[in-house]
This record gives C-alpha cells, structure tokens and sequence, in this order.
C-alpha cells in the first residue's frame, strides 16, 4: 500500500480544505475548484489562498489535477487517509435500517434472504451489493460407503440436523465391503459433531503419517472422498450480487472504460470471492480503495466488506459494496456494518431453510 502524509503533518488551514475536496468530490464526483472552495460554506480565504493550499496537498500526493480541469480530486492515497483519519460515520436512519431488515423479516431459503438483502443494500448505497452466501459445511454424525459396482461406491453423509448428502466415488480398482466398513467407521468417528472442513486436515494428517490404522484399500477411500467433497463445495455458488446498473450514473458515464473494466471484474465470482474472504476474520468493516486490491486496481474501484456471523459467532459469510472510489464512505461502512449484523441476527432463525 502506497503511504502518504499524516493529518498531523497538514497545517489546520490544509487539513480543511483537503476535507472540503474530499467530501465535495464525493458528493458530485466533479474536481473541486479554489472559486467553490471559496464559496458558501467553504473556508474564509482567497481563491489564491487556496490554490497555493491546493497545489501543496497535490505536491504531498493527496490529490490530483485531471487535465481536463484546473479542480483538484483526492488521489488514493488521499482518500485512505480521508478514510482513516477525517470521516464522521453517519448511522443508518430509521427508514434505511427498516428497508434493509423488511426482506429478512419474510423469511424463506437463505439464498432468498441474501438476495432481499443485497438489493436493498445495493439501493441505499448506489453501489453494487455483494453477499458471499455461506457455504453449507454441517456438523457430520455418520458417514457410511455402500457399493455400487466393484469400482463404484456411494458416499452416505448424515448432519446432526438430520440432512443427507450423497456422493459417488469412482475407485481404482475393486473394493472389498470390509474395507467400506472400515473407512466409514474411520470417517464416523473424526468427524462426529464437525464440518468436513474441521476434520480434513486432522484426517489427512493421520493417514499421512501412518495413524490411522486403516489398510491401504480403506486409507484411499476416505482420500477419494475427501478430494470429491472438497471439489464439491467449491463448486457451488457462493455469491450473490444486486445493483451493477447503478454504477451507470451520470458521473460514471463520463468515464466509460473504467466502468466497463468493473463490469467485467463483477462477472468473475471466483475473484471476488476472494477479496470478500480477505475480509473474513475482520473484527470491523474493511475498505479497500483502488489498487489496495488487485482485481479492482484496473477500475480504480473501492470495496467496502464487512463478516457477518451466525448465533454461536461464527463467520459464515461476508457482505460488502462495490463502487467507485468516490463512494460516500460515511455513509455505506456503517449501513455495510449494520447489513453483517441483521444477516447474523435473522439467518439463525427458525424461519430460514436452505433449499
């Protein structure tokens, strides 16, 4: 990350036009001038006054002059500090809370919530929403291999809430049903009460090392199984994302390539996936500004995510904005914030099912 100035190296007189060209490049998404820096509202200084501040922030790599206009526009650079420094949050209003919990409140399938939430979330922040719908990893009490050819078995799979999942397992060469037996007592007894996830790497660590006590017929079974599951679940999908139409706003539309290059990056699940996971294990919000993040850094787009957990406190997913940079921060990190605390706090309940 590129690092700048501190607020404490800015004079008084800096750091207020600096927020004033911050905030008034956020709200228009125009350059900001010395005439409107000058203007109602602005500081108590001459246009000249204020271009020689201007051009010291610009010096300091807090801001930029496009070459279109003599305006200045925070850098990214600028905008972290803006970000980290200067912002007064403005919690969410009443209404906004209220629009963001009405689609929760319907209950349903998850994948149902995680929609209604994201559009409005992608609404009210004039973004695009983002939610990484959690992946279904339930707490195993049985796992059983019944055969289906001398090569072919089926992979019985019971969660504590009474599901079952199914998988075929294609085999090398014939296995015994002594051998189906004992791999699906082995598996049984290391993944009772635990995800796959939990218990992976403890099973694959025993048989690596010989503790297992399992014969080389069962020892590659439960490998193949754990290869199939795993690819499994990472195949499923695991975003859901509401609202690219508002990146088309009239601002936007002033710089068409950029918008198109996020449109694109939006289309790759698997990469945005990963930037939410960065977010995963946050104890706050997380903001990603520009190039902070690879897959934005072409767009020059910033992404606002933040974890969200389910009853016992555990993170099961992430939810997050995707926009320009001159997105009103103050107001999506906590309306972002706010969003990760009503998915954990109506997901968990008994109105919710998976379909």
């Amino acid at each position: 990350m590129v690092t700048g100035p501190t607020l404490t190296d800015l004079t008084d007189r800096a750091r207020e036009i600096f927020r004033l060209v911050v905030e008034g490049y956020i709200a228009s998404g125009q350059p900001m001038g010395s005439k409107s820096l000058a203007g109602p509202g602005g500081v108590n200084l001459s246009p000249a006054s204020i271009r020689s501040v201007l051009q010291e922030l610009q010096d300091a790599g807090l801001l930029a002059a496009p070459h279109t206009s003599a305006g200045r526009m925070p850098t990214e650079v600028g905008l972290r500090l803006f970000v980290d420094g200067i912002m007064q949050v403005a919690e969410p209003s009443a209404a906004d809370r209220a629009q963001i919990e009405r689609g929760l409140a319907q209950g349903g399938t998850i994948e149902n919530a995680l929609a209604a939430a994201s559009s409005a979330l992608s609404e009210l922040s004039a973004g695009a929403a983002v939610v990484m719908v959690p992946k279904r990893e339930p707490r195993l009490v049985q796992v059983n291999f019944v055969p289906l050819s001398p090569v072919r078995a089926l992979a019985v799979l019971v969660s504590e809430d009474g599901g079952i999942e199914n998988r075929i397992i294609d085999l090398p060469e014939p296995v015994g049903a002594s051998a189906l037996e004992q791999a699906g007592n082995y598996l049984t007894s290391r993944l009772y009460g635990r995800t796959l996830a939990e218990a992976a790497g403890v099973v694959r660590a025993e048989i690596a090392g010989g503790r297992s006590a399992l014969d080389s017929a069962s020892a590659d079974l439960v490998q193949r199984g754990l290869v199939v599951w795993t690819r499994d679940a990472a195949a499923r999908p695991v975003l859901v994302v509401r609202g690219q139409a508002n990146l088309l706003d009239d601002a936007a539309l002033g710089d068409i390539e950029r918008v198109r290059q996020l449109l694109e990056e939006l289309e790759s699940a698997e990469a945005i996936a990963r930037v939410l996971d960065a977010a995963r294990e946050a104890q706050a919000t997380r903001i990603f500004i520009g190039s902070e993040n690879r897959l934005f850094s072409l767009s020059g787009s910033s992404v606002i995510a933040s974890p969200w957990r389910d009853g016992e406190g555990r993170v099961v997913g992430v939810v997050g904005v995707i926009g320009p940079t001159r997105l009103n921060y103050a107001r999506v990190v906590p309306m972002v914030d706010f969003t990760a605390q009503t998915l954990g706090r109506f997901i968990g309940q008994d109105g919710f099912s998976r379909k």
